[in-house]
């Protein structure tokens, strides 16, 4: 049964909602549809999943991109209604010719609804009657599409509004929702059937004897033959060699006597004293990156633009039409942009985004964003449709890196301050990423703030992970607090704020081991750190090297850090914190990945091997680099 069914504007305004279901939802799934799939450019999935406490719901939606309106269905995920889809067709094809910017109730069309529906309702009973292997093959596929969960979409702290009456969707509060996609580009699914075709598959399987099928038998036969071959002629080849090479051993000549000239320790005492002096003056390497303004060379970009739209402005959009044709298209204007219209542009923009290191599966979701938010538009006079897909990307780029809440850490720490508790920021991530050294950027930046900082050496797993991290410590003239190895990380942390605050440390940075997303046992170890000392935030140090491996790493860590938490409300990644960033040249894309998947801000980005090289993400320079 359908729950419910809303039609409201982009800017979120609810114009009309079904009185006849008259349904009270559990929890707010159209609240959570708005901030973690529509705002998060995650529009093209075809349906989202969300749970509430004693309900499971399925969302569908559909655009008019002329008009910006959004149309709505929620009904339960048991159900697997099958009209849905071509009941919102509908509702969109009837309301779109009512519809006035300037009205705001519509009671009118209720009565419309009530007859849609029933007509729809008719054509899935039609259709089920007709062919019932292919209505029980959709049921499948919607079934396995809805059971395909991710935390792309739910468990993430966002900041935005709801769709009310009268408000706005630009942000809201915490969301529990889960998204699912359905097998658009999933070819798992087969609904018709060719007998040749599966009995050869079947045959193959189970070794039936079918014409032009393999004969192992044979591959044996010749398997023995050859193998006899290779030993003879190798056996010839040894025979022949032996007389060339005469290889006598050597006597090895054992010396029992130690040498009294033998030195193992080459550890010069006498400059211990002074490699100090020199560490501390190091420690001063003037200021940090993070406070200093990034200056864009906006020159050189637009002569790049300009050529681009010149070389755009020489060559048609689609193989099939000639210059002129294209040329006149883009004076006169086009009705409505078709699907079909956009696939080239979006295809190159795929392939751009793509040798951007941009995960393969983030820069195809965003393509089917924007082609949902296109499909249906007026293309104006003098525009090409070229450059509308490119817009309408670059706008949703900057849409998704732009932070939604608050990063400003300072502030946080002095809220924290006032509280008279210390401000708690742990670091995780794989081997090898660079957590303890970038932890030493963040305690330097922390420093010229004036904000005093004490570590905690929780990477008790890893060698020379404690000596690594006293080093930095003695660098920087910060207090650090460790216990050695073979110790419970959690403990350690607990201990380590215990003693912050009777010191009066305004932050404990808290350098956990590093752990690869598929070690239960670590995972574990780290689920339990977060819950027993629940810290103020969590940041995930990745490289800016890695492309499709992001989208893997951040899901995974954030997948177990819920499965394993003993929580209700797990603790899951705060922000990001992306290291090696002057060794990518252009390939900027793990940032979109990191972000896209997870839903957490770049807080951090290292860019050097000095206490100085940490700085802020600049949105704008990413998102022209990604497009360029």
């Amino acid at each position: 049964m359908l729950e419910q069914l809303l039609i409201f504007t982009r800017g979120g305004l609810i114009l009309w909602t079904c009185k006849e279901l008259g349904n009270a939802l559990k929890g707010s799934p159209i609240d959570t549809l708005i901030r973690s799939c529509l705002l998060e450019e995650r529009s093209g999935a075809a349906s989202y999943n969300y749970d509430a406490p004693g309900a499971s719901y399925t969302l569908k939606w559909t655009f008019h991109n002329e008009l910006g309106l959004v149309f709505v269905a929620v009904y339960q995920r048991i159900l697997h209604l099958l009209y849905v889809e071509d009941l919102l067709a509908m509702v969109k094809r009837e309301f779109s010719q009512i519809y006035d910017p300037k009205r705001t109730v519509y009671p009118d069309f209720d009565e419309t609804f009530r007859q849609l529906k029933m007509e729809a309702l008719a054509r899935a009973e039609d259709l089920k009657r007709s062919n019932p292997n292919a209505v029980a093959g959709n049921a499948k596929k919607q079934a396995q599409g809805n059971n395909k969960l991710g935390f792309e979409g739910g468990n993430k702290k966002k900041s935005g509004g709801a769709a009310k009456d009268g408000g706005g969707v630009d942000g809201g509060d915490d969301g529990n929702g889960r998204r699912s996609e359905n097998g658009h580009s999933n070819g798992n699914f087969v609904v018709a059937k060719d007998s040749n075709h599966s009995s050869d598959v079947n045959g193959r399987q189970n070794g039936s004897p079918n014409v032009g099928a393999f004969d192992v038998h044979k591959l044996q036969k010749l398997r023995t033959k050859g193998g006899k071959k290779v030993v003879v002629d190798t056996a010839a080849k040894a025979s022949k060699a032996e007389p060339n090479k005469k290889v006598i051993k050597k006597n090895r000549v054992w010396n029992e006597a130690a040498t009294k000239e033998t030195k193992l320790d080459f550890t010069d005492h006498s400059a211990e004293d002074g490699n100090r002096n020199i560490d501390y003056v190091v420690a001063d390497q003037g200021e940090s990156m993070m406070d200093k303004e990034e200056m864009i060379s906006s020159e050189s970009e637009e002569e790049e633009e300009e050529e681009e739209n010149v070389g755009n402005k020489r060559k048609p959009d689609s193989k099939n039409k000639g210059w002129f044709s294209s040329m006149f298209q883009s004076i006169a204007g086009k009705a409505n942009l078709e699907k079909s219209d956009l696939e080239p542009a979006l295809k190159a923009l795929k392939d751009r985004l793509m040798t951007k290191n941009v995960a393969e599966e983030i820069a195809e979701k965003l393509c089917e964003s924007v082609a949902a938010s296109l499909e249906g538009k007026k293309l104006a006079s003098f525009t090409r449709i070229s450059s509308t897909v490119h817009a309408a990307m670059e706008e949703a780029l900057v849409r998704i890196l732009t932070p939604r809440r608050s990063i400003d850490i300072l502030r946080d720490v002095h809220a924290a301050k006032e509280q008279r508790k210390p401000y708690v920021v742990v670091f995780v991530g794989v081997n090898g990423v660079g957590k303890s050294t970038n932890l030493a950027k963040v305690a330097y930046w922390l420093l010229q703030h004036k904000v005093s900082v004490m570590m905690a050496a929780c990477d008790t797993f890893r060698s020379g992970a404690v000596e690594q991290l006293r080093t930095h410590a003695r660098r920087l003239q910060i207090p650090i607090y460790e216990k050695g190895y073979e110790k419970d990380p959690a403990v350690v942390a607990k201990e380590a704020i215990q003693e912050a605050s009777q010191n009066g440390s305004d932050v404990v940075l808290v350098d956990t081991a590093g752990r690869m997303q598929d070690n239960e046992p670590l995972m574990r170890a780290l689920s339990k750190l977060i819950y027993l000392n629940n810290p103020d935030l969590v940041l995930f140090v990745g490289e800016a090297l890695v492309g499709n491996d992001a989208v893997d790493q951040l899901s995974k860590f954030n997948q177990k850090l819920a499965d394993l938490a003993t929580s209700p409300n797990p603790r899951l990644i705060d922000g990001i914190l992306l290291t090696k960033f002057d060794t990518i040249d252009d390939k900027v894309g793990a940032a979109l990945s990191m972000v896209y998947i997870s839903g957490a801000p770049v807080m951090f980005v290292g860019c050097g091997q000095s206490y100085t090289d940490l700085k802020k993400l600049n949105v704008k320079s990413i998102v022209k680099t990604l497009l360029k």
